[in-house]
C-alpha cells in the first residue's frame, strides 16, 4: 500500500483476517430419493472401540439424511413458489371475474333489501336467488370471515412495526439536525486546513468507472471524473467497458485517448465474456498487478458526474480512523423534475439517503453501500473477501461482509454526486425488480454467517429483523397483501373489517413523514402514496423470486439512461456549490454540446406504450372493490379503492413517465 498523508502504513485496523472466498453449491434437483440404511450390528467380541465409532458414524449418516430432506423440502416449497409465480396473473384474473360476479349478485341483493337481513330471515324468504344469498352470507359468516380477519390483523400488526421503524428513522433525523451531528475529518476537528500539501502527503486512488452500453452518458462522467481535483500522478482511473456494442466501445475508447492525451492517468479495460456483471467486471479490476500500489478505491457508474473536490471531502474521513472501511456519499438527481415518474423517485431516494443512510451511518456506523459514488479501502475489500457474483446487489453484499468483519462505514448527507434517475415505467421497473429480488438472495446466503460473526447481538438483531426482514421482506409483502388483496377482499366479505384509520390515517401520515426531506414535493403527496402502493406488486413479485431463488431474480438489466446532464446541469450544479466547493476545470462540454446539438437517429424511433396485464387486473379488481363498497356506506375505502384503481389503470397503460423506444 502507498503511504497515506497521515504518515502511517496505508491499511485499517480490520478486525479478523480475510478468510477465503465461500463457495456457493447450487443443487439443481433436490427430489433424490433417500435411503436410510441401517447401521450392521457390532459383531460379538469387537473392540468397544468400534462400536463406538459406528454409532459416530450412524450420527453422522443420521444427519446427512436429515440434511437432505430438508433440502428435499425446500426445494418443493421453491416449486410451489415458482408454480404460483407463474399463474400470479391467472390468479388475479379469477379474482376479478369472481368479484364481477359477486358484485352482481351484491347489487340484485341491495335492491331486494336483503343486505340488511339476518341469515334467518332470508331463509324464511320464498326462492332460490334468496336461498342461495342466504347460504353465501352463511359461508361468508362461518369459513370466510374469521381466516381474513386473522390475516387482517397480522399484517395490519406488521404495519405497524413498520410504521414505528420509520418513525424512530425520523426520529433519529431530527435529533441529528437539531444536535448537528455530522461525520467531521480528523484534520478539521483539531482545526487545522485541510490537505494542501505536496503530491507525496496525498494517498494513492484507484478511480473505477463501470459501464456497459451507456452511450448517452460515457463523456460527461469521463470528463468530470479526470477533472477531480488531485494530484494526477496520485490517482489512476480505470474505464471498466462491458458494452457489447462495437460503436459504443469504440467511442469510449477514443474518449479515454483523448484524456491520456491531456495528461491524464486514465486505463481503458473491456471485457468480451461479462461473467459476473458488475460484481465480476470490478472484481476482474481489482485483479490487476498495480492496484497493490492504491490504499483507496473509489467508484462511479456511467452516469454520475463528481464534483472537482469529491475526493479531497471524502478520502480525509479516514484519517486516524483504522477501521473505516467506507465512506458513502449521498446522490442529487439532475432530471428529478423531468417528469412525475422522476418527481416520484426523488422523494424515495431523498428519504433513503437523509434520513434511513444518514441515521444507521451516524448511530450504527453501518448502512448499505450504494453501488457508486463511494470510496473504500482497498484492505476492507480484501479482508471482506472482495467482490462476488453471487447475487444483483453486489454492492450490499460486501457491505454485509464488511460489516461482519467489524469495518465501520460513514456516510456524507453534504457530500453529493449528481446522477440520472430512470425516466420510464419500464426502465423503473426493472431497476426495482433487481434492488428487491436481490437482498432475498443475499439473506439466504448470510443468514448463517450472521449468526456464526462475532459481532455483538444487537448488531446482528439489526441486521437480521430490521436490516433484512423487515425493510426487505416484510414491507413489500404486507404493502401487496393489505392494500392490493386483502382489502378488495373485505369489500365482498364485509364480516371482516379493515379500520379506516389503516386505510387513510397511518398511510397518510407515513407519507408525509417520506416526504419531508424533499419538501418541495408535498403537491405529489397523494400520487406519491397511490404509486407506492402500485409498485408493491414488482416489489412483491421481485422479493418472492429472490427468496425461493427463481430464474428471474438473476436478471441483470442496465438501467437506460437519457444523458440529461447536459452542459447547463453541470454549469447549474457548479453555480449552486460554489462557495461551498472549489472547481476545476469543466469536463469537455463543447464536444457534448455539438453533439446535442446533430439529433441522432435513434431520436426518431417510434416510442410506444406498453402494457402491463398484473398491472390493468388489479386496477379493475379494486374498481369492482370500490363499486362494492358504495354498497356498505364505507366512504373512505370508496375513495382510497378508486383513486388506488385509477394508479393502477394509468401504470398499466405506461402513462407515467416517458414511453420506450
Amino acid at each position: 500500500m502507498a503511504p497515506s498523508w497521515w504518515g502511517r502504513s496505508g491499511g485499517g485496523g480490520g478486525v479478523g483476517n480475510g478468510g477465503g472466498t465461500p463457495v456457493v453449491v447450487k443443487m439443481e434437483n433436490p427430489n433424490w430419493s433417500i435411503s436410510e440404511v441401517e447401521a450392521a450390528e457390532v459383531a460379538p467380541g469387537s473392540p468397544a472401540g468400534a462400536g463406538k465409532a459406528g454409532r459416530g458414524k450412524n450420527a453422522r449418516q443420521i444427519t446427512w439424511v436429515l440434511l437432505l430432506k430438508a433440502h428435499r423440502a425446500a426445494g418443493r416449497l421453491t416449486g410451489a413458489a415458482t408454480a404460483l409465480r407463474a399463474r400470479s396473473y391467472g390468479c388475479i384474473r379469477v379474482f376479478l371475474v369472481l368479484s364481477l360476479l359477486l358484485l352482481a349478485v351484491e347489487v340484485a341483493a341491495y335492491l331486494q333489501g336483503w343486505h340488511l337481513e339476518e341469515v334467518a330471515s332470508l331463509l324464511a324468504v320464498d326462492g332460490l336467488f334468496a336461498a342461495s344469498y342466504a347460504g353465501w352470507m352463511r359461508l361468508r359468516l362461518d369459513y370466510l370471515a374469521p381466516p381474513l380477519q386473522f390475516l387482517t390483523n397480522a399484517c395490519v400488526a406488521l404495519f405497524m412495526v413498520q410504521s414505528i421503524d420509520r418513525l424512530v428513522l425520523c426520529l433519529g433525523c431530527f435529533w441529528i439536525r437539531f444536535k448537528g451531528i455530522k461525520p467531521v475529518p480528523q484534520a478539521a476537528a483539531a482545526g487545522k486546513p485541510d490537505v494542501e500539501a505536496g503530491a507525496g502527503d496525498y494517498p494513492m486512488v484507484l478511480v473505477q468507472m463501470p459501464m456497459c452500453n451507456e452511450r448517452e452518458v460515457y463523456q460527461q462522467s469521463i470528463g468530470a471524473v479526470c477533472n477531480l481535483d488531485w494530484p494526477k500522478s496520485n490517482f489512476l482511473v480505470q474505464v471498466l467497458d462491458d458494452s457489447d456494442d462495437a460503436t459504443t466501445s469504440a467511442l469510449i475508447k477514443e474518449e479515454v485517448e483523448k484524456w491520456q492525451r491531456e495528461g491524464v492517468r486514465i486505463i481503458y479495460r473491456h471485457r468480451v465474456i461479462r461473467d459476473g456483471y458488475k460484481a465480476g467486471n470490478l472484481k476482474s479490476a481489482m485483479n490487476c498487478s498495480y492496484v497493490k500500489d492504491y490504499e483507496f478505491v473509489v467508484i462511479f457508474d456511467a452516469d454520475f458526474q463528481p464534483q472537482a473536490d469529491f475526493l479531497k471531502r471524502t478520502v480525509p474521513h479516514f484519517k486516524g480512523k483504522d477501521d473505516v472501511g467506507l465512506v458513502q456519499a449521498r446522490w442529487s438527481f439532475v432530471n428529478k423534475d423531468e417528469n412525475l415518474l422522476t418527481r416520484l423517485q426523488n422523494v424515495n431516494l431523498c428519504f433513503h439517503f437523509e434520513v434511513e443512510q444518514q441515521v444507521n451511518g451516524a448511530f450504527l456506523n453501518f448502512f448499505g453501500f450504494n453501488g457508486t459514488a463511494g470510496v473504500w479501502r482497498i484492505k476492507a475489500l480484501e479482508d471482506s473477501g472482495g467482490w462476488m457474483e453471487r447475487t444483483t446487489v453486489e454492492d450490499m453484499d460486501i457491505a454485509v461482509r464488511a460489516h461482519l468483519k467489524g469495518w465501520k462505514f460513514v456516510f456524507l448527507n453534504d457530500v453529493e454526486c449528481q446522477c440520472e434517475l430512470p425516466e420510464s415505467y419500464e426502465a423503473y421497473r426493472k431497476q426495482q425488480h433487481r434492488w428487491h429480488s436481490g437482498p432475498m438472495q443475499l439473506f439466504r446466503l448470510c443468514f448463517v454467517d450472521i449468526i456464526k460473526s462475532k459481532i455483538g447481538f444487537w448488531k446482528k438483531f439489526n441486521l437480521i429483523f430490521l436490516f433484512f426482514l423487515l425493510r426487505k421482506l416484510i414491507l413489500p409483502f404486507y404493502s401487496f397483501t393489505l392494500f392490493c388483496v386483502i382489502l378488495p377482499m373485505t369489500m365482498f366479505v364485509p364480516e371482516a373489517e379493515l379500520p379506516a384509520w389503516v386505510v387513510c390515517y397511518i398511510p397518510a401520515t407515513m407519507s408525509i413523514l417520506n416526504i419531508l426531506p424533499a419538501p418541495k414535493s408535498f403537491p405529489f403527496i397523494v400520487p406519491y402514496l397511490l404509486f407506492e402502493n402500485t409498485m408493491s406488486v414488482t416489489k412483491f413479485n421481485a422479493m418472492i423470486s429472490g427468496l425461493f431463488q427463481l430464474g428471474s431474480a438473476y436478471e441483470w438489466v442496465v438501467t437506460k439512461k437519457s444523458g440529461r446532464s447536459s452542459e447547463g446541469d453541470l454549469v447549474g450544479l457548479v453555480e449552486k456549490h460554489s462557495k461551498q466547493q472549489r472547481v476545476g476545470s469543466a469536463p469537455n462540454l463543447d464536444a457534448l454540446t455539438k453533439e446535442e446539438s446533430n439529433p441522432k437517429k435513434d431520436s426518431k424511433k417510434k416510442k410506444h406504450n406498453r402494457i402491463y396485464r398484473k398491472e390493468l387486473a388489479l386496477s379493475f379488481l379494486l374498481l369492482t372493490a370500490a363499486a362494492r363498497s358504495l354498497l356498505s356506506a364505507q366512504g373512505i375505502h370508496f375513495y382510497f379503492l378508486l383513486f388506488q384503481g385509477v394508479s393502477f389503470l394509468v401504470v398499466g397503460l405506461d402513462l407515467i413517465g416517458e414511453q420506450v423506444e
